[in-house]
């Protein structure tokens, strides 16, 4: 099986047609809108090299770019979600309290224990007692509450809340 990629054979700095077919053989009418010059156009000097193979330019993701190319820097957003909230108060005790369908054993449970660590889907608690961790998926939260005041401070460089 012939590995190579159709391009192999363009020098460095030339440009490559999209549709791998010679611009001179094309009459600019027949040409697909994707093949036309600039549009479809991919300088050679921006394609990288993976395994001597030659690969397209890497695509950013959700980045803004100019009709020069120029990527504009995304705007960060602050947002308010659970685990950002968590991730506020680690080392504090807090309660959780969480239910389990179809459990015949337990359908709610209750946990206790001083915050380790929080992600996008679960909360690690440690028991002070015993030394025991546990770690706890979101999916089964119901709420959570705390024996002392949180901190929280809300987006966009609001007032804090303690």
């Amino acid at each position: 099986m012939n590995n190579k990629m159709p391009w192999n054979g363009y020098a460095q700095n030339q440009v490559m047609p999209v549709n791998n077919m010679p611009m001179s053989n094309m009459p600019m009418s027949s040409m697909p809108m994707s093949s036309m010059p600039m549009s479809g156009m991919v300088p050679m000097s921006n394609m990288g090299m993976v395994q001597g193979a030659m690969t397209p330019p890497p695509v950013t993701n959700g980045m803004p770019i100019t009709p020069g190319g120029t990527v504009l820097p995304a705007v960060p957003t602050e947002e308010s979600y659970v685990e950002n909230i968590l991730r506020m108060n680690l080392g504090k005790v807090a309660t959780l309290y969480m239910t389990y369908e179809n459990n015949s054993e337990w359908n709610a449970k209750i946990f206790k224990g001083v915050l380790e660590a929080a992600g996008r889907d679960h909360i690690i608690i440690s028991d002070p007692v015993t030394g025991k961790r546990y770690l706890l998926l979101m999916l089964n939260l119901d709420y959570i509450t705390f024996d002392e005041p949180i901190n929280y401070t809300l987006p966009f460089g609001s007032m804090p809340t303690r």
